[in-house]
């Protein structure tokens, strides 16, 4: 969800902006990245597509789906579907990495066409479609996956890493919204209205680590329908419109912020120190007691 943000520290005397697994991402460095960085980070960006897309046919995932059988996964993989059966356990199963047959069935799918088929139904539960054993994913039956709910995140970690491998000590990553800063200093980030892109609900203090939101009018079209679906019913969810997490990653940002769509914050303690923001249709705002801003309603 994009933010707008403000900087208490000297603005960045470059930015590099690109598109990256169908958003668009900047990087903000005080210095010029060099080719070879740029290069590296455009080849991790590739090499997660290649394995977590379900919007290409050669990708794992898209090869997941057409066969069951046992796949040995990248060593990335742990962290990724670590947290994704942690929150699963946490939400009661509502947040799921087998909700990708349903987005598809919803019109949410690669050709983009927003048509709801009518045949929607909920995915299978992890126990029964999926065993996950920290190195071999084993499915039993064709299950199409989707890691929107944390892979953007997790996938600007990466981009971090990367960059901290290059010797670039400060700079910003920002995905259309998920964004990790490393270095000193502190950014001011606008919580964008989820009813009205040009209005912000408060301000968010950042330092040193990431801050993710989700929305259900990012990705929403027909009557209702978004990306924020409960893998228990198959729906998009309704009650929760909004949420924004701080974390020190970005991974376990991203992730509670769909968390938080289905369970209270206390269910998520095992992950981690994290302040959130979470806004409900009703137009009520609830926030964690060390929510490091401001908030204007």
């Amino acid at each position: 969800m994009p933010s707008n943000r403000s900087r208490l520290r000297p603005s960045p005397s470059e930015i590099w902006a690109f598109d990256a697994i169908g958003a668009p991402w900047r990087i903000e460095t005080d210095e010029p990245l060099p080719v070879d960085t740029r290069a590296a980070v455009s080849a991790r960006v590739d090499a997660f597509d290649r394995i977590w897309s379900r919007f290409r046919d050669d990708s794992l995932v898209s090869r997941i789906a057409r066969e069951p059988g046992s796949w040995r996964l990248p060593a990335e993989a742990g962290p990724l579907l670590d947290l994704y059966r942690s929150l699963y356990e946490a939400t009661d199963g509502a947040v799921s990495p087998l909700v990708g047959r349903t987005l598809e069935q919803l019109g949410y799918d690669r050709a983009y066409s927003l048509r709801d088929t009518g045949q929607a139904s909920a995915p299978p539960g992890w126990d029964t479609a999926i065993a996950w054993d920290g190195e071999t994913l084993t499915t039993v039956a064709p299950v199409l996956l989707d890691v929107g709910a944390a892979g953007k995140g997790y996938l600007v970690d990466l981009v971090c890493g990367v960059l901290a491998e290059s010797s670039v000590e400060e700079f910003v990553v920002d995905a259309s919204g998920d964004i990790r800063i490393v270095g000193p200093g502190v950014t001011r980030v606008a919580l964008e209205h989820p009813l009205d892109a040009s209005k912000a609900i408060g301000i968010a203090r950042l330092s040193d680590g990431a801050l993710c939101a989700s929305a259900s009018n990012r990705r929403a079209w027909g009557n209702g329908l978004h990306h924020v679906i409960d893998a228990t019913t198959g729906l998009p969810t309704s009650s929760v419109i909004a949420t924004w997490v701080i974390a020190p990653t970005a991974l376990v940002a991203d992730g509670l912020a769909t968390g938080l769509f289905f369970a209270e914050a206390t269910r998520f303690a095992g992950l981690g120190d994290f302040s959130w923001v979470r806004m409900f249709s009703t137009g009520r705002v609830q926030h964690s007691p060390d929510f490091d801003g401001e908030l204007f309603l």
